[in-house]
């Protein structure tokens, strides 16, 4: 398993690393959108939807998102999309992680897979739109992230004892969480001194929401650390619902697209939210 999770992981590397460094961001953008196709294909499947219905909305929301982008029909008032999906994620995090995951099901399949689309759209145009601010921008929102999970998992295993969902993922605690937020605190802390070293006018999110002053770097900070683990807890209360512990076996020994991205869908719609406040 250990062989086989190595070798992905470096496929994966292989693909995405030339894309995303690319001065180009079509290359990067393209890469994704198959990889959001790959999600809502996921998606489908978690609530229900089996066989070339799945594939077709899969296939259909990354056609439809690309026509969008390509068409620039999406660029005017991005700001109102990532205040809709802010809000969108707070409320169904309020709504999901109280009712548990008994409840899921009771909601119409209709409404799951539609709302579950939309989100997945926002979090890819949340994507592009960070990268066109800049890699070091869009490095720092995805570190934020992998940062807040690591740091959250050698927390947990080495202090958890309070179980932060316990019906939902008991292997989280609050323990774990808390050293996620440290973990993050820190991560704040190396961006802005990199920023100031550079010279060219690519920021850091950290750099950005530092110039609005320190209460507002603290208020982002914390929405955005419990916001990564809001997106890990619904994915794994959809899972746990389906009865599956992967959301599929696309990338073999890491599950499926959206077991790597749980966290960042929310993340990214909401650090654009913070940086783009008109």
């Amino acid at each position: 398993m250990l062989k086989q999770r190595i070798i992905t992981a470096l496929i994966m590397l292989a693909v995405l690393l030339p894309a995303l460094f690319h001065s180009r961001i079509e290359f990067f953008a393209l890469l994704t959108l198959v990889m959001i196709a790959a999600a809502g294909w996921e998606w489908c499947r978690l609530n229900g939807i089996q066989g070339s219905w799945s594939v077709a909305v899969g296939m259909g929301l990354g056609g439809l998102m690309g026509l969008l982008w390509w068409f620039s029909v999406l660029d005017q008032a991005q700001w109102v999309i990532w205040m809709v999906a802010s809000g969108v994620w707070a409320l169904i995090a309020v709504i999901l992680l109280t009712r548990g995951v008994s409840q899921w099901g009771m909601w119409p399949a209709g409404l799951r897979l539609a709302g579950g689309c939309l989100l997945l759209a926002a979090a890819w145009l949340a994507l592009v739109e960070a990268r066109k601010m800049g890699l070091v921008y869009l490095l720092s929102v995805l570190t934020l992230v992998w940062m807040a999970d690591i740091a959250a998992y050698f927390g947990g295993k080495t202090w958890g004892r309070r179980k932060l969902a316990p019906t939902i993922s008991p292997a989280k605690s609050w323990e774990g969480a808390y050293s996620g937020f440290a973990g993050v605190c820190g991560l704040a802390a190396f961006w802005i001194w990199y920023d100031g070293l550079r010279q060219d006018d690519s920021v850091s999110i950290f750099g950005l929401m530092l110039a609005h002053g320190w209460i507002w770097l603290a208020v982002a900070v914390i929405s955005l650390t419990a916001m990564s683990v809001i997106g890990d807890l619904i994915e794994s209360l959809v899972k746990r619902s389906a009865g599956v512990k992967d959301s599929s076996g696309l990338l073999p020994g890491h599950g499926g697209v959206l077991d790597r991205v749980d966290a960042l869908l929310p993340v990214l719609p909401v650090a654009l939210m913070f940086t783009q406040l008109p």
